[in-house]
């Protein structure tokens, strides 16, 4: 017994798609259902969408533009020295360790190590960027803060690509 073969869809599931516009014998013919001129009458007609106002001026034209988001900007992941207590006594922290025990995520530019929490285990980090207060906790726990060189950021990049074309 082939179910498959069999199936069906049911009474009135599915129906004849609407053909506007064939002649004023269809019932549709000429004016598409649309009735005599108008804004609903036209192709387009600014109606029915999410940011239509009914004629008046959009909320998104009256309110002023504000701000300016940098595209070129580094993004900067912060880590607390009290989070690098995660790791053993006298290990190298570095940027790898830091991704393999999840304390930094994502797509970044650049890590900054912040002076929030207390650390009590001698660590070498190795950051591209510390706070003051990273530093002096790093190094009274008997630890070093190594700065790694800051890489190129796009800004840079671009600024660089458009000196060597002159």
């Amino acid at each position: 017994m082939d179910i498959l073969s069999k199936l069906q869809a049911p009474e009135g599931a599915v129906t004849k798609r609407l053909r506007v516009g064939r002649g004023v014998g269809s019932g549709v013919g000429k004016t598409s259902g649309r009735g005599q001129k108008g804004q609903k009458a036209r192709a387009g007609g600014n109606i029915n969408k999410k940011h239509f106002q009914g004629g008046q001026t959009p909320i998104q034209r009256r309110l002023p533009k504000r701000g300016f988001r940098n595209p070129l900007a580094d993004i900067v992941v912060n880590v607390n020295v009290g989070s690098l207590e995660a790791f053993d006594d006298g290990v190298q922290v570095d940027l790898v360790s830091l991704h393999a025990t999840r304390l930094v995520q994502g797509r970044f530019d650049v890590v900054k190590i912040l002076g929030g929490g207390e650390l009590t285990k001698k660590l070498t980090v190795i950051a591209h960027r510390f706070s003051k207060g990273a530093i002096e906790k790093i190094e009274k726990a008997g630890g070093k803060a190594v700065v790694l060189a800051s890489p190129a950021s796009p800004a840079s990049q671009a600024n660089a690509t458009d000196s060597s074309s002159s």
